[in-house]
């Protein structure tokens, strides 16, 4: 099994080495159910045989004696195999429907706990639309290719077998015609199969590509109608559904030429003769012509059944390879059950640390020291490697060299859950669930967050006055990914989510880029009273948050170019006073560096005048 970051104790264990094998190990997670339905089809061919033969003896009886009493005898028993035949017809069905539905549910659950348990690196690698047809219309594909694919195929096996059984039975030169029938049945029939699936397979992926274009789509509605190009999209849609439309047209032109049916008409006239041969010769009775055409005639069913389902349980397959490529892609990251399990302090190491998406590097040999409870901003220019520093700290990503120490222990040595559930990010781009609000504040705990607990943090993140004002409350449903409410609004639901898991290591990223000024420091006092005793990395552009920092790193083009505290490097980095006069430029505050100039060898600041100074001493009591 490929390493995960999450699995569950009970999970159930299927053989993955084929879509075959993995299907059939599905099955026979309940051996009793196929088993059951295989027995139930045995009898209904007997029963469905049967009847025949006893139509044929009636004929015979009439023809001769005219036996009223056997006549009646064989007519009850013409009813009783039918009505059997029809109650045991009924509970294979049931039992079969039952297999499809339990098989479409656990490979939906198998699929859903490996997709959570892959690295963000395989997940930054996929399109959500493609994971979504095979997480629903594939596993779909499943349930339909057991009921009524693969049961109409198992069923038509032994309404043909049984049948013939019952020829043989009947006189065995009447197997001539229908053994031979079998056979060109059987060459034609592969021949159908070898055509279909490779056109089922790209119908499974096309599929999937129109689904990803349309969510994609979907998902960026806003900037199709900004720039007006509902039209390029509708047309980029059209392509992909054309595309689908024709393999569709394709898969049609190989069933019109299906030739079974045309086979079975043949031969039907064909055995029809050869019994009447056989009764002009002495050989048959004419209850006994009349037993075996009715016999022949049972042939039609999977004659004509496996016109379609063929094709279901070809579509099937193509969607347990495209489901099953999934759950076996290769991820990066083990969930190390056994590593630490233990509370933090906070105490956080870089030693060495190079990591990239591909062959560049994107952090090169990045080292620093955190104490617990202390702040380390984070400040750079915009790709410098801000954020997947971060990232590193809860192995959202894994180093390539070097290692990161979490209280004296590598990260890659905590259990995943242990040391991801001690650490809480706030990100610029907040995700929230369609669920209420009180349950996206109370997602990290758990569902173990009372709600005093989840009002509480909602107050020091300041939410809690403008959740109040929704007519539900706490109880208002969010829209997807936060739609219905502002940017403001959802970093602040986003702040309060992250107080109530109480976490030891605290990362903000650029967490407060969409709250107005005065919220901004009414959350920045919360802030100093939550982060004490925690230890926080902050990115940000706000000159208030770095300077309180500290320890401020700074980045430039994946190195570490300068480090100290913002006094330390208002003296020693030139990259870090360039960085700070265009925060400011940002931010719209009065330059720090009003208050500052070099001395002549660039080594000691001094103050421009006293008139700055005070400016700047104002501002920094007002910000607090």
């Amino acid at each position: 099994m490929n390493p995960r970051e999450f699995t569950i104790a009970d999970e159930y264990v299927y053989d993955r080495r084929s879509a075959l094998h993995w299907i059939r190990a599905h099955i026979l997670r309940y051996p009793l159910l196929p088993l059951t339905a295989v027995a139930g089809y045995i009898c209904t061919a007997i029963l469905f045989s049967l009847s025949p033969v006893l139509v044929g003896q009636a004929f015979d009886v009439m023809l001769t004696s005219a036996d009223q009493a056997r006549l009646l005898t064989l007519t009850l028993l013409v009813l009783v195999t039918r009505v059997g035949q029809g109650f045991i017809s009924l509970g294979s069905a049931f039992i079969v429907e039952v297999l499809a539905q339990r098989l479409e549910r656990d490979a939906r659950e198998e699929l859903y706990i490996s997709l959570l348990g892959k690295s963000q690196t395989f997940h930054n690698r996929q399109e959500v639309g493609d994971v979504m047809a095979r997480a629903t219309n594939d596993v779909q594909q499943l349930n339909l290719m057991i009921n009524p694919g693969a049961s109409l195929i198992t069923e038509s096996t032994i309404t043909t077998i049984i049948p013939l059984i019952g020829i043989g039975l009947l006189r065995f030169e009447l197997l001539l015609v229908p053994m031979a029938f079998l056979v060109i049945f059987v060459i034609a029939l592969r021949q159908y199969n070898r055509e279909l699936t490779p056109i089922t397979g790209a119908l499974r992926m096309q599929f999937g590509v129109m689904n990803s274009g349309l969510a994609e789509a979907i998902s960026g509605i806003e900037i199709v109608k900004a720039y007006a190009q509902e039209v390029k999209e509708r047309r980029r849609f059209s392509a992909y559904a054309r595309q689908y439309r024709d393999l569709f047209v394709r898969e049609g032109r190989v069933k019109a030429r299906y030739l079974p049916l045309l086979l079975y008409g043949i031969t039907f006239g064909l055995a029809f003769g050869h019994a009447l041969l056989l009764f002009l010769n002495g050989g048959l009775s004419i209850g006994e012509v009349v037993a075996f055409m009715g016999l022949f005639g049972i042939l039609r069913f999977p004659t004509f059944i496996s016109l379609f389902s063929f094709s279901l349980v070809q579509l099937g397959l193509a969607g347990a390879e495209r489901i099953l490529g999934l759950i076996k892609a290769e991820t990066e990251l083990d969930e190390n059950a056994g590593g630490v399990v233990q509370p933090m302090t906070g105490e956080l190491v870089f030693e060495h640390v190079t990591f990239g998406y591909g062959a560049n590097p994107i952090l090169k040999d990045i080292c620093f020291s955190a104490q617990p409870g202390a702040t380390i901003a984070i400040v750079g220019q915009t790709g410098a490697g801000k954020s997947t520093l971060t990232r590193l700290v809860n192995r959202t990503y894994d180093v390539h060299a070097g290692r990161i120490m979490i209280d004296g222990v590598d990260v890659r040595d905590w259990s995943m859950q242990s040391l991801r559930s001690q650490i809480s990010t706030i990100e610029q781009d907040i995700f929230l669930f369609s669920r209420t609000i009180a349950e996206n504040i109370a997602f990290g705990a758990a569902g173990n967050a009372s709600r005093e607990q989840i009002e509480q943090a909602a107050r020091e993140a300041q939410a809690h006055d403008f959740i109040m004002r929704f007519p539900d409350g706490y109880d208002t449903m969010v829209g997807e990914r936060g739609v219905t409410l502002s940017g403001g609004q959802r970093q602040r639901i986003a702040i309060a989510r992250a107080f109530l898991t109480n976490p030891r290591i605290l990362i903000l990223d650029d967490s407060t880029s969409a709250i107005d000024s005065a919220t901004e420091d009414q959350i920045q006092r919360a802030m100093r009273r939550i982060l004490q005793g925690r230890t926080t990395l902050l990115i940000t552009h706000r000159i208030s948050q770095i300077r309180w920092a500290d320890h401020i790193l700074v980045l430039r083009r994946g190195e570490l170019v300068a480090q100290g505290t913002h006094a330390e490097l208002m003296v020693q980095s030139e990259a870090y006073r360039r960085i700070f006069a265009r925060y400011d430029e940002d931010s719209g505050q009065t330059p720090l560096l009003d208050a500052y100039h070099l001395d002549g060898d660039g080594k000691q600041p001094v103050l421009a005048s006293d008139q700055q100074l005070l400016w700047q001493l104002l501002m920094e009591v007002e910000g607090q």
